[in-house]
């Protein structure tokens, strides 16, 4: 699915995205700014999130709560090696059968199973994305 979505309808985007997330695992590429923190944190509101969402770059894992379950949102940015990936357990958070959001996985892609979703996001405009989704 391509789709082109204003920033103000993002929320509504992601209602609609939950339906279609048969995999946990759910990678998030782009350019810097482009909006990935922000959907994630619209995914995880649309899932019903108890906790505050925010950006995982600086602690590299944020765990949220939902209802019924957990939900992992990982940026691996600032990871240099694939040896960190180890080193802070991220095989654990891929197989723990929770929800996983990782931004920047490209480093990551050799522990992560076939078995996810790719959300790519380019940014059209100031307020537009558009965000492919597999």
């Amino acid at each position: 699915m391509v789709k082109e979505v204003t920033l103000e309808r993002l929320d509504v985007f992601a209602n609609g995205l939950i339906s279609l997330l048969t995999h946990k695992i759910v990678l998030l590429k782009g350019d810097l700014g482009a909006g990935k923190t922000t959907l994630v944190k619209a995914i995880l509101t649309a899932l019903k999130a108890i906790d505050q969402v925010s950006s995982p770059t600086f602690g590299i894992a944020n765990e949220v709560q939902l209802p019924f379950e957990t939900a992992y949102h990982l940026d691996l940015y600032r990871i240099e090696h694939s040896e960190e990936l180890v080193q802070f357990g991220f095989e654990e958070y891929l197989y723990s059968g929770s929800y996983c959001f990782i931004e920047w996985p490209e480093i990551g892609m050799a522990y992560i199973p076939k078995a996810h979703h790719t959300i790519r996001i380019e940014t059209i405009d100031a307020t537009t994305r558009k965000i492919t989704f597999i």
